[in-house]
């Protein structure tokens, strides 16, 4: 299946992707990354992958509406079934929601429905969560509100800072966020199959 990845960022989450699709843990091809910082690292991690990019500036269009339809295109042309959103910083709008609806997934450094939105991780340690955690659920209109699919925890322990934290939860994430993919993958494959 071909999915594609949208990002703001680092991509260490893209990066995940593709070592498990490196390794046969996950069955997909990343057919298109979606950026919309040029200058994010994550465009050079696609490239040197020879991956194809779709990166713009959102400034540079006259609404959300208008670059979410250059973003359908995009992704029609590439054949992406599956959208993940990897560290992408933006709210999904009714345009690509409608389009891909039930079929854009995102994963937050929470457990949601606590600490929606940014900087998840430093307001949970400053309030002195023992246990935080991530979350991959569907996407919808809000911040961080569609249907949750999966949750997986991550304790704090005494000597935690907030940098060990961080470093937790994201390794916790590349190690579930391809899993769940694949999950998906196989769902929406069993779907067809059936029909």
């Amino acid at each position: 299946m071909k999915i594609a990845l949208f990002a703001s960022g680092n991509g260490s989450n893209f990066a995940a992707m593709l070592a498990a699709i490196e390794t046969g843990h996950l069955s997909a091809e990343i057919g298109l990354l979606v950026c919309d910082q040029p200058e994010a690292v994550v465009v050079e991690r696609a490239k040197a992958n020879n991956i194809e990019t779709f990166v713009f500036k959102a400034r540079q269009y006259k609404d959300k509406a208008t670059f979410e339809t250059k973003i359908i295109e995009q992704l029609q042309q590439h054949e992406i079934e599956l959208v993940v959103l990897a560290g992408y910083m933006r709210l999904i709008g009714p345009t690509l929601l409608t389009a891909y609806e039930g079929k854009i997934i995102n994963i937050h450094p929470s457990l949601l429905p606590a600490y929606a939105g940014k900087d998840a991780i430093e307001r949970a340690y400053a309030a002195g969560e023992k246990e935080i955690g991530i979350t991959i659920h569907y996407v919808d209109a809000g911040m961080d509100t569609g249907e949750p699919i999966a949750q997986f925890k991550v304790a704090r322990t005494e000597g935690d800072t907030l940098e060990s934290l961080e470093a937790r939860l994201h390794q916790t994430e590349h190690v579930y966020y391809p899993q769940i993919v694949q999950q998906l993958i196989e769902k929406m494959e069993g779907t067809v199959k059936d029909k």
